[in-house]
């Protein structure tokens, strides 16, 4: 794998070259991601086993089929307080030079709808990157195969990455890396994480073989320096808990680490605030609005026993449309095609001998 890094090219060109949907207001991504978390005119909010996740998973199909791809499904029953559900997987392949195969996936389904979040970042963002990323490498000449996955369920528990994994719904024997996706826009800073060096909890996996390689996230992290120079994806410093560039368990990445695969997690926070529990990545932004009161020195509360918002919007009120555009303005738009630019790129260079 380590050649993964190695024979990555090093691009000359400047990253207007590859910003196909550069025009924010004209971005397909961006029209998606419209489609799928404006309640007046798309789906809203989609809690994991609603009605609502149910026709997400139909829009998504639909949305892969229309560009001409064959789209499998899996569906699997999970079980909250007592309670049984079922949701599915949705997954597609753009076949490449080599059976080598580069999973790229995210959660489609939503949480905090009682709070008022219509799950935007978290996750509408990562499924507008994968339905992108199917029109974009339409046609295309592919060192390596790419399978990509719409997880649902994943709010509670991972239940789709779980089941895909631990149940085989597909074969992994000829994947050979895994890149997540989930709240890719929003966050201060974007960032790229590998699975942390101390191996997560692997109960849903059969026979773990956990692994922690940084190889493909340094991949992705030269592809986006190399686009995007001085604002391109980063590494968290080390902090307290999470060695440099690693990142927890808490999405669909974990499955696929704990079954012997190299992953990647694309993610957009603030690992530099000191939030509620620490430098981890759940303060996703120092913007005032989002903080009761917010002091530069120290980056954290003014107050920790009294703050109540702590600069996070996955699962609150801030994540939808209507109050991210006002906070962010064009920042969104921009930060979603950077995503999509950067995998774009790396999949059709990556040298097909891994």
């Amino acid at each position: 794998m380590k050649s993964l890094i190695s024979s990555l090219f090093i691009l000359l060109i400047s990253s207007t070259a590859f910003a196909k949907d550069s025009t924010p207001t004209e971005s397909f991504a961006w029209q998606k991601l419209v489609e799928l978390t404006d309640e007046t005119i798309g789906i809203g909010a989609r809690p994991a086993g609603s009605d609502k996740e149910k026709e997400t998973a139909a829009w998504i199909k639909e949305q892969w089929q229309t560009l001409g791809y064959t789209v499998n499904e899996f569906p699997f029953e999970f079980t909250l307080r007592k309670k049984s559900f079922t949701s599915s997987n949705l997954s597609m392949v753009i076949k490449g030079q080599s059976d080598k195969t580069i999973i790229i996936g995210a959660h489609y389904d939503s949480t905090g709808e009682k709070q008022g979040s219509l799950g935007t970042t978290d996750n509408g963002s990562g499924v507008a990157a994968i339905l992108a990323l199917a029109k974009r490498l339409k046609g295309q000449t592919l060192p390596y195969t790419i399978k990509l996955i719409a997880f649902g369920a994943e709010e509670y528990g991972l239940q789709g990455s779980k089941a895909y994994v631990g149940k085989q719904q597909e074969s992994l024997e000829n994947v050979i890396g895994m890149i997540n996706l989930d709240t890719i826009i929003g966050g201060d800073k974007l960032y790229i994480h590998n699975a942390h060096e101390k191996s997560y909890k692997c109960n849903a996996v059969e026979n773990p073989k956990y692994n922690s390689s940084s190889v493909l996230r340094d991949g992705l992290l030269t592809t986006s320096k190399a686009l995007f120079a001085d604002h391109s994806h980063m590494l968290h410093p080390a902090y307290d808990g999470y060695p440099e560039g690693q990142t927890g368990s808490w999405s669909d990445h974990a499955p696929f680490a704990c079954s012997g695969m190299p992953i990647a997690y694309l993610e957009a926070t603030n690992f530099a605030i000191n939030g509620h529990s620490g430098n981890d990545g759940y303060s996703q932004t120092t913007h005032s609005d989002v903080w009761s009161c917010y002091k530069e020195d120290g980056k954290t509360a003014c107050d920790r026993d009294s703050e109540k918002k702590w600069g996070m919007i996955w699962h609150t009120e801030f994540d939808r449309l209507d109050k991210l555009t006002t906070l962010f303005k064009n920042k969104l738009k921009h930060q979603l095609i950077q995503n999509v630019d950067v995998l774009e790129t790396f999949v059709k260079q990556a040298d097909k001998s891994i």
